[in-house]
């Protein structure tokens, strides 16, 4: 009996040390992404330095797990470090966050169209970015140029980079439908629904100053006002009191931020 246990514990430690070394190795913040992240990213600048300390671990841990790929164009560092911030950002209040559902990421100079097709003259390509499916499963496409607008301007409540990140923390559940059931309690749904019903039906009515896309689905309502939020948590609070407890909870997100 005890010759079957330690032969268990020693497969065990075996498989672990096998999948160690098989893990690529987390490589060191490059000092020089320091000024430009705090030129250029906003939420990183508001941080203790001790905060942007593991936002930096955060980042280069998100750079050694996932691949980032460019079509027409060649992956620059700021690309590398937007893409990171803008995954770390919405889960930051979280000690620990692995993006299960997403294994590379794909660059594309300018807006696609549904097909991926991104040439000049194509008048139907007018997506910014998108969380892939069927045989871009666990992709997202960005476009470079939203990537770059999207940390261009802090007050235009708008992150497609962001935004297509909290669709995968909201599709984690298997759904994206709005209701990260993972990180929202049972108790919390129905009002969370009634909430995103009411607001969404605002923004149809021109009565808020929530982006309109916001209004299409429930999925990115949740998208919408999660960039929002992150981008102008005080505003949001002022103009939306009751929709910050609920974004407050869902991405463990301090006070402090408000």
């Amino acid at each position: 009996m005890i010759y079957g246990i330690l032969f268990i514990i020693l497969v065990a430690f075996t498989v672990y040390a096998f999948i160690k070394t098989k893990r690529k190795k987390q490589e060191l913040f490059p000092k020089d992404w320091h000024p430009i992240l705090m030129d250029k990213v906003l939420f990183y600048s508001k941080l203790s330095p001790p905060k942007r300390k593991t936002f930096q671990n955060r980042m280069m841990r998100f750079l050694t797990e996932i691949h980032i790929d460019g079509v027409h164009l060649k992956i620059e560092a700021v690309d590398k470090i937007l893409i990171a911030a803008s995954a770390v950002i919405p889960v930051f209040g979280f000690k620990e966050w692995y993006y299960n559902n997403l294994s590379g990421i794909i660059l594309y100079p300018d807006t696609f169209d549904e097909n991926l097709e991104f040439k000049a003259e194509n008048k139907a390509r007018k997506i910014w970015g998108m969380v892939g499916s069927g045989r871009y499963e666990k992709q997202m496409i960005l476009s470079r140029k939203a990537l770059y607008q999207a940390f261009s301007n802090d007050t235009d409540k708008h992150n497609t980079p962001v935004h297509e990140f909290v669709h995968l923390i909201d599709k984690m559940d298997g759904q994206t439908d709005g209701i990260p059931e993972q990180l929202l309690s049972k108790a919390y749904i129905r009002p969370w629904l009634e909430l995103m019903h009411k607001e969404m039906e605002a923004i149809n009515a021109d009565a808020s100053d929530i982006r309109k896309y916001g209004g299409t689905s429930q999925a990115e309502f949740f998208a919408v006002a999660s960039e929002y939020f992150f981008e102008r948590p005080k505003l949001l609070k002022r103009k939306h009191p009751r929709i910050v407890p609920y974004v407050v909870t869902l991405f463990s997100a301090k006070q402090s931020m408000i």
